[in-house]
């Protein structure tokens, strides 16, 4: 089954090139359930057939992921929790996962914005309490092109590595995944210091 979907969105990449994992990385980056690793990945394993330049996957995924972050954002700063609350169920986020975003981003505050987008499950959303909370724009595009990037990044090396050995990545992802996340803890851990400091 995980095999037919990679295989279908290598070859949807494939067709759609670039435009392809923009739309893909968009979506995965607003309400759609839909993980990153299946588009970043086969984009790295294209980008080693000499399909796609590697660079330019790159740039295309972390544009992808900004510009869907952006469309949360903006859609926690219009509506507010309130929407959230109400129609929330139909977008996939429950109340309790917006009450678990809201607590993370005041306790980590802006560094949340940064980190979250290195946290499975929760990277797709962290830009809601973010927009609900008002932050400066300019500041959460490049705490979210950080996180997204250095995502990114992974990714598509994995891809373009070890690209044909659906085992093996599987293997990587889950380490990669126990690696961020404590890599995340790391860099929130850094910044409280520092701002206690201060």
């Amino acid at each position: 089954m995980l095999h037919d979907i990679v295989n279908w969105i290598v070859q949807t990449v494939g067709s759609l090139g670039y435009l392809g994992i923009f739309i893909m990385m968009f979506l995965e980056s607003t309400f759609f359930p839909f993980p990153s690793e299946v588009v970043m990945v086969p984009a790295g394993y294209l980008a080693s057939k000499g399909d796609m330049n590697i660079y330019i996957v790159i740039i295309v995924g972390v544009l992808g992921s900004l510009a869907g972050a952006i469309f949360n954002y903006i859609l926690a700063l219009k509506f507010g929790r309130v929407f959230f609350l109400k129609y929330g169920k139909y977008l996939f986020v429950k109340e309790e996962t917006l009450e678990k975003l809201e607590k993370f981003f005041e306790k980590h505050g802006e560094i949340s914005t940064f980190s979250g987008r290195l946290i499975p499950g929760v990277r797709q959303l962290i830009s809601l309490p973010a927009g609900m909370a008002k932050m400066n724009l300019a500041k959460f595009s490049i705490y979210t092109s950080l996180g997204a990037g250095i995502w990114a990044i992974i990714l598509t090396l994995v891809g373009y590595f070890i690209g044909e050995n659906e085992a093996l990545i599987k293997e990587y992802l889950k380490t990669i995944t126990i690696g961020a996340v404590a890599f995340v803890a790391l860099v929130v851990g850094v910044y409280i210091y520092i701002k206690k400091r201060k």
